[in-house]
């Protein structure tokens, strides 16, 4: 996913200036300062947060929060992207209803101010910094994707005069748009520096590479006109894995280098058939150690096991959220023996280098196994 870029070389005063850490996964309480309906099947939630934790709560754009509440006496926990910029001076994110969501469906039918949720300091690797020259990046969003893209647009354009991003905008029709006025009062307030193309797959446009999905075509037909691979400093991609599929392999193509490629799905429903085997080489079960916040918790897992359940089976508080291969709440590092992945989608290449796993896919490849989530 994301690479690392330079620090910011320039820090606007504001609530959200700095970014948090990604090694505080504690809990934390906020409260529902605003429901805001964006569609019919989409809310954004703003948070009044305590003064004491304000600092812990600072973000860089494209990162996301973890959500702990409790439903009908379960509890669930649910990653969703901040849609606010670090210069908003809120924490907002924007929840999309999908069918049997628990937590979405809440968040849209009953969730209202005053409530008060639970959730882990801002986190992830889709994140955008500034550099010292300008940017001009590509954002290619579909449906709920777009929340993300929206605060990484709103900071490239504010981060100098010259910068400029260029967003490509899947839905099923212009009333599922998400954030659909709040674009056009972008486009408005940099109307030379701004565009927005959007893609509909349920209305017609007049224009036949303006109507169906996002994919490789589209990708080819819009970098004639749009965007130069040459000069492009960066794409950022949120949205379902076949278009991140599809949309990365032309970029690729094209001759866009990997590393300016980022990206990050808004789901795991298509994630399941990428699952790989992972052959255990272990016989009979693994002796595995935790480590969090200094504490040290052994169970034993068999090779069937995941390491994240297996731990919180054995008690050990351990952080996580999606257990699909999304987030990277639950990344931990492997300090002896061995573990593998079935999936991921959260880490980048120079993480799994250096032996960081996503517990919640990671099998024990070896007898004995010491992870730390301290790294």
């Amino acid at each position: 996913m994301l690479k690392f870029f330079k620090k910011n070389k320039e820090e606007k005063p504001s609530l959200m200036a700095k970014s948090a850490k990604l090694t505080d996964t504690s809990f934390y309480p906020l409260t529902v300062s605003e429901v805001r309906r964006e569609t019919e099947d989409a809310v954004s939630i703003a948070f009044d947060v305590p003064l004491e934790i304000k600092e812990k709560f600072t973000f860089l754009p494209g990162q996301y929060l973890t959500l702990k509440t409790n439903i009908s006496g379960e509890e669930v926990r649910r990653s969703y992207s901040i849609c606010a910029a670090p210069s908003d001076g809120e924490l907002r994110v924007a929840v999309k209803e999908i069918e049997g969501g628990k937590f979405s469906t809440y968040a849209n039918r009953e969730l209202k101010k005053g409530v008060a949720l639970e959730s882990m300091p801002p986190m992830g690797n889709f994140k955008w910094q500034a550099s010292d020259k300008a940017s001009h990046v590509v954002g290619w969003a579909a449906g709920s994707g777009i929340t993300p893209i929206m605060s990484i647009a709103k900071t490239v354009l504010e981060s100098d005069s010259s910068s400029t991003f260029t967003l490509f905008y899947g839905n099923k029709n212009s009333n599922s748009i998400i954030f659909k006025d709040a674009l056009e009062d972008l486009k408005n307030t940099y109307v030379d520096r701004l565009e927005v193309h959007h893609i509909l797959s349920r209305e017609d446009q007049g224009s036949d590479v303006t109507k169906g999905r996002i994919d490789g075509d589209k990708v080819k037909a819009f970098k004639e006109k749009f965007f130069e691979v040459g000069t492009t400093t960066a794409h950022f991609l949120c949205g379902p894995l076949g278009m991140i599929e599809s949309v990365t392999e032309t970029l690729v193509a094209l001759g866009t280098p990997k590393e300016k490629i980022h990206f990050e799905l808004f789901n795991t429903a298509a994630a399941g058939a990428a699952k790989k085997e992972v052959a255990s080489k272990v016989s009979g079960a693994s002796e595995v150690t935790v480590i969090l916040d200094g504490e040290e918790t052994h169970f034993k897992a068999t090779g069937k096991e995941y390491i994240l359940d297996a731990a919180l089976d054995a008690g050990a508080d351990v952080p996580y959220a999606c257990k699909g291969a999304v987030c990277c709440t639950c990344r931990a590092k492997v300090l002896e023996g061995s573990a593998e992945m079935v999936m991921n989608y959260a880490l980048v290449d120079d993480e799994v280098k250096d032996g960081y796993i996503l517990t919640c896919q990671a099998h024990a490849t070896s007898e004995k196994v010491v992870v730390s989530f301290d790294e």
